[in-house]
């Protein structure tokens, strides 16, 4: 609302202005999406312990149960307060006639809901009488599936629909014929994708990175920490990416209007950090999968549009081993009827094994500083 304010009385023209830059205003989306999150946060809090929104955790490991009974009843759902943030931001921030941030916050959106109805019902069950114990896998499943296909078919159509309107344009002056393109790290050419293939890829990435995230955030801070650290690496990428110097410089595709979903990450940088005002440890509020649902996704998301898919294996390091540590643990299982890890995801094994829950969670940061460190360095690796 202010950017296009601004937009219509001031500068209806562009002319290098401050508030025109994408970078500018994703800098003003971390401190805005800080503060919306650290002022609301105590009366959120208060309403989710008034309502009894309590988090009651359970594990298949009576060691782990003994060490996490001290957060019971730890009020969750706080994700209601991230997703605010990042949309407030968003609408007063971003350019809301970019295509690119219209699907980015449905996606926000679609993801957030499901998260909430997936607490509601965890937080609703009665246990004793054996009712479900929220959404069922292949439930979340189908949503994620159906979100990550819808937003693939639009994203592909919007490219198609651009590159044939480029081609009664200057090249420079509309939108470039890299939608499709997967950028492989290391290597200056990307590799060109059907629209089967950008699909499938699009579904799998969206499906997991929301997932791993969801499996990521069981300790005080861990989630959202590393979840600032990964949307700050994204918010450079969007620059780059959608900016057309810059993307040439570096050897990087060129995808006009991406640029703006710099805005966005810049709003889940500020918004994690005030909400890791309340959630570091001892936490105060838990996100739960209303935050680490749409988080995931989110970031899934802002890679497809940039193309750099393979990268947020990199720049996601750790939601990548928090997710394999669980897919290898029930695999071993399977085969062998042994555990493979104390406890998965792989935070609690080192719990498990002696480390204090601040120890974990301080290194997993570290870990995630240094792969966002290593991402950001191959874009002159190339």
């Amino acid at each position: 609302m202010l950017y296009a304010l601004y937009c219509w009385l001031i500068a209806p023209e562009p002319k290098g202005y401050a508030p025109e830059s994408p970078m500018f205003r994703a800098t003003l989306a971390v401190l805005l999406g800080f503060c919306i999150v650290w002022a609301l946060g105590p009366r959120v809090i208060r309403l989710l312990v008034r309502l009894k929104i309590g988090d009651q955790p359970e594990f298949d490991h009576e060691a782990l149960n003994r060490l996490t009974r001290g957060k019971a009843n730890t009020p969750t759902m706080g994700g209601v307060l991230i997703a605010l943030a990042i949309v407030v931001c968003a609408l007063l921030l971003a350019d809301l006639r970019n295509f690119y941030v219209t699907m980015g916050l449905f996606c926000l959106l679609w993801l957030a809901v499901l998260g909430g109805v997936d607490d509601w019902l965890k937080l609703t069950a009665d246990r004793r009488a054996g009712t479900r114990d929220g959404l069922r896998m292949w439930e979340k499943l189908i949503f994620q599936v159906a979100l990550g296909a819808l937003l693939a078919v639009f994203i592909y159509r919007f490219g198609e629909s651009n590159l044939e309107a480029s081609r009664w344009h200057d090249v420079n002056a509309h939108y470039s014929p890299f939608y499709n393109v997967l950028n492989i790290p290391f290597y200056k050419h990307g590799m060109a994708l059907s629209a089967v293939m950008f699909a499938v890829i699009a579904v799998i990435v969206m499906a997991g990175t929301s997932n791993a995230v969801n499996l990521t955030d069981g300790m005080d801070g861990l989630a959202s920490g590393c979840m600032v650290v990964t949307a700050f690496a994204f918010m450079v990428f969007a620059i780059v990416v959608g900016d057309y110097d810059l993307s040439r410089q570096l050897l990087f595709d060129h995808i006009r209007g991406v640029d703006e979903l710099a805005v966005l990450c810049g709003a889940v940088v500020g918004a994690c950090l005030g909400f890791l005002w309340y959630n570091a440890y001892p936490a105060q509020v838990f996100m739960g999968d209303t935050g680490a649902l749409p988080l995931g996704g989110l970031m899934g998301y802002v890679a497809i549009v940039t193309r750099l898919e393979l990268m947020l294996f990199i720049v996601g390091g750790v939601f990548v081993i928090e997710a394999g540590s669980v897919i290898l643990q029930i695999l071993h299982y399977k085969a062998t009827g042994r555990r493979l890890f104390r406890c998965a995801p792989l935070h609690y094994h080192y719990h498990l094994g002696g480390l204090t829950e601040t120890q974990v969670v301080m290194r997993f940061w570290l870990l995630a500083a240094l792969f966002a460190t290593f991402a950001l360095a191959t874009i002159k690796l190339r």
